[in-house]
């Protein structure tokens, strides 16, 4: 015999005022945000008068039941759940779509059957996860111990970090290995086998992993046992080398400066005839005349004077100086 509606009203207030009476284990149910889940409320119950379902204690959704074609007498409390709830028609599951953080929660359900003296009560737990983003990796502080490179690697989440596990995928060695936990220690030799390293991320509903590390990469800039002085001494090698340098510049810079003066000034000779003889010119008409051997020449005394740069700007030579032109030998 259906329930009237007076009498529905009041196990409604009832529910509402006690809430209902566990009489089964809780299920745990995970959900991804933006996604569904559905509440599966199995039983063996024929006749139903009414159903309530439950969230953190306040009625979410009342269900009366019809033995008739008419539809069932659906009433949810919050408007903006209006759009996201429905259920299976016959078992009355509930599903919930559109889900967000504020969802996870406490969800139960509450049953009225006249073949029983007391509610049948299902209980739910829901978390509702982000989907995870790309792990990210950190370096921790490198050292050098007899030429091993010797560091940890920190994963993590930039976003949905909620119950999150971390593994390790070490590719590389003669058989593969894995390690948990977000911190992987490292020690490695030049000597070694490059390896990658991989960090995985995974919470109930995704998993993600990082971009692969590489081993070599990582631990490059770190060759060998480093001396405590070294870098004092590499100054002091680049500072010598750039003394040299500078002295080697300007030495050939005095150099190229010399070869330019003296090419630019070239010597000039003074010839004079010896004492008491005068220099005289005379013109050979025919250049195959011989000379006869018992014509004498007479000597030349010839001085170089090397001119010196005078600079005499916006000035030009007006005719040369005949002081200084060669006086050739005298041929009687």
């Amino acid at each position: 015999m259906p329930i009237s509606p007076a009498s529905f009203s009041l196990i409604f207030l009832l529910c509402q005022l006690t809430g209902p009476a566990a009489s089964g284990a809780q299920q745990e149910l995970v959900g991804a945000v933006g996604g569904s889940v559905t509440f599966p409320l199995t039983h063996s119950l024929y006749r139903i008068d009414s159903i309530f379902w439950f969230f953190e204690s306040t009625t979410l959704i009342t269900i009366q039941p019809t033995t008739t074609n008419k539809p069932d007498t659906v009433i949810v409390t919050k408007n903006h759940n209006k759009g996201r709830v429905g259920f299976s028609h016959g078992n009355y599951s509930l599903k919930l779509s559109k889900l967000s953080k504020n969802d996870s929660g406490a969800y139960s359900v509450q049953i009225h059957s006249p073949s029983l003296q007391e509610p049948f009560v299902q209980e739910y737990g829901l978390r509702v996860y982000e989907h995870l983003s790309k792990p990210q990796i950190t370096l921790g502080l490198k050292s050098n111990k007899n030429g091993t490179c010797v560091t940890n690697l920190t994963c993590f989440l930039e976003r949905g970090g909620e119950d999150v596990t971390y593994s390790w995928k070490t590719l590389g060695k003669t058989s593969n290995e894995s390690h948990n936990g977000s911190v992987l220690p490292i020690t490695w030799t030049l000597r070694e086998k490059d390896m990658t390293f991989i960090c995985m991320a995974r919470n109930p509903i995704s998993s993600n992993s990082s971009n692969p590390i590489f081993a070599r990469k990582l631990c490059e800039g770190i060759p060998g046992d480093l001396d405590p002085i070294m870098p004092l001494r590499i100054s002091l090698l680049l500072i010598f080398l750039i003394l040299v340098l500078i002295i080697l510049w300007r030495q050939r810079r005095k150099e190229s400066t010399e070869e330019k003066r003296i090419g630019t000034h070239p010597e000039i000779p003074n010839c004079y005839p010896p004492s008491g003889e005068t220099a005289e010119y005379d013109t050979i008409s025919n250049p195959n005349k011989t000379i006869p051997e018992e014509n004498s020449v007479h000597s030349l005394y010839c001085t170089v004077q090397i001119p010196q740069k005078v600079e005499k700007p916006h000035s030009l030579p007006t005719s040369p100086d005949r002081s200084k032109l060669f006086i050739y030998e005298k041929v009687i």
